[in-house]
């Protein structure tokens, strides 16, 4: 455990799966050491209870270092690799994590149907919806959470949508190659632009 943390401002709290605490801690203490070393925060994690506190180093100056540490912390308990969870620390990428049993109930049998179909047969699904959107995907407990940015994100979250409606994956397909090709589009317009300028 580290030292005592201040209390004040500089604090963000999460909590993370017992079963996640080793993947956030890494050997050695590594995966720990390297969030807070690239987000210039404290890590303090309660290995009983799965609490952590992340604090500021006021020298950083970055007073969003907290928050970044919090959403990687945050993907490592959603059942993300700590490499992939550290795709969080470019200012671009965003995490987020849809509640399954907001549009499921609280049936385990719909929950592990539709955990089922965004899976797919060999994770199949999973991987054509990170392939089309250029995203990552943990499908965790009652959560689905993806990683990318905020374009990619929601294509990705409307396309899981879809899956949990019951539309057939077939449909979703064809969406996601649509609006890969308006995302590849629209990508080489930016670079045409920025390269006549």
């Amino acid at each position: 455990m580290s030292p005592t943390l201040p209390q004040g401002d500089n604090l963000e709290y999460v909590r993370i799966p017992l079963d996640r605490v080793g993947v956030l801690v890494g050997k050695g203490g590594s995966v720990k050491k390297d969030i807070e070393d690239s987000t210039g925060t404290t890590i303090d994690l309660d290995s009983q209870s799965g609490e952590v506190t992340i604090s500021r180093v006021r020298e950083t100056g970055d007073p969003l270092s907290a928050w970044v540490a919090k959403d990687v912390i945050k993907a490592i308990g959603r059942g993300f690799t700590p490499e992939k969870a550290s795709r969080l620390l470019d200012e671009n990428q965003t995490l987020r994590v849809l509640d399954l049993t907001a549009q499921l109930g609280k049936s385990d049998k719909a929950l592990h149907r539709q955990k089922s179909r965004l899976i797919g047969k060999g994770g199949r699904t999973r991987e054509i919806l990170e392939e089309t959107t250029r995203t990552y995907i943990s499908i965790m407990g009652k959560t689905v959470s993806v990683i990318g940015d905020d374009e990619q994100v929601a294509v990705a979250q409307e396309a899981i949508e879809m899956i949990i409606r019951g539309i057939p994956h077939k449909v979703v397909y064809k969406f996601l190659e649509k609006k890969s090709r308006e995302l590849r589009d629209r990508e080489r317009e930016i670079w045409r632009e920025a390269e006549l300028s």
